[in-house]
């Protein structure tokens, strides 16, 4: 980590779909710890901008969840459908230095151009797309906004993965920054948030990894420092497929805080701490394992 340790600043940021869950609580906690034992500051964004999913209440119930663990943001939590200005100001400086374009494809369009080519989708992954708005429109009306991805692979540095990269040209293309249906696409609203807020480590789950190279390719290209990260080991369902709230996660109980805390830590790999959770708490920032990775 270069600059004061009090440079430091990192944040979680769950979309507010309904309550955290023990999956979601690990990196809640991870990230905590990680600020904690840089000396720095931790804060909490509500990542609201996909409306249709939200539930309301569900930021009120994450707050206080996080606050019964004892993990309390060090500034206001900021909501991200509060900042959509911000967004806007972005993809016209992208649009401006011609990195953004429109783009009139469906879905169906997308699939249909890639089986042409001879790509059919592969189950279970987005399909990457083929560039055919790059050169116009042809006529058709805009539906959405993608960013212009060059050839070339992207390589960074997992402060727990160690070294990755991707192609993101050709196993995603040219993403979407803003949606067909108006609202504001992930990668553009996480870049623009954390430079906002001076976030210097991103702590996060290990199934939002292959988003970094997108995130870093637009912070390359709004001229934006890009952040050390970090991605948490997931917790598997019975099934073996990642803990989420679409494949029924049960909201996490905070009547037993230590317990919650406690099997978040295991997964950490982190010892079981017995007493009040602030003394739990600080035995985990002291022995917290990631203050030397390269690349920090």
């Amino acid at each position: 980590m270069t600059g004061p340790a009090a440079r430091y600043r990192g944040r979680f940021a769950p979309s507010p779909t309904g309550p955290l869950h023990a999956g979601s609580l690990v990196a809640a906690l991870a990230s905590w710890l990680d600020a904690r034992a840089h000396g720095g500051r931790w804060l909490v964004r509500i990542e609201d901008v996909d409306t249709p999913r939200c539930v309301p209440g569900a930021d009120a119930v994450i707050l206080q969840q996080l606050a019964a663990c004892g993990l309390v943001p060090d500034e206001p939590p900021a909501w991200q459908s509060a900042r959509g200005a911000l967004y806007q100001s972005a993809l016209d400086r992208l649009v401006a230095a011609g990195r953004a374009y429109a783009c009139a494809c469906s879905r169906k369009d997308i699939e249909e151009a890639l089986a042409a080519l001879g790509r059919p989708r592969l189950r279970g992954r987005e399909a990457p797309y083929p560039g055919t708005c790059r050169h116009g429109l042809r006529g058709r009306p805009a539906r959405a906004w993608r960013l212009r991805v060059s050839h070339g692979c992207v390589e960074w540095h997992d402060r727990r993965l160690g070294p990755q990269r991707q192609d993101v040209a050709h196993e995603v293309g040219d993403f979407i920054l803003r949606r067909a249906d108006g609202l504001w696409a992930y990668q553009l609203a996480v870049v623009v948030d954390d430079a906002d807020q001076g976030i210097t480590h991103v702590v996060r789950g290990e199934d939002l990894a292959d988003n970094t190279p997108r995130q870093l390719l637009l912070q390359q290209a709004l001229d934006l420092a890009p952040p050390a990260y970090l991605h948490t080991p997931l917790v598997l369902a019975p099934d073996g497929e990642k803990l989420s709230k679409q494949n029924g996660a049960q909201p996490l109980d905070v009547r037993d805080p230590l317990a919650c805390l406690n099997a978040a830590a295991a997964q950490l790999g982190l010892p079981p701490q017995h007493g009040a959770v602030p003394e739990a708490l600080a035995a985990w920032v002291d022995s917290w394992p990631f203050l030397q990775s390269p690349g920090d």
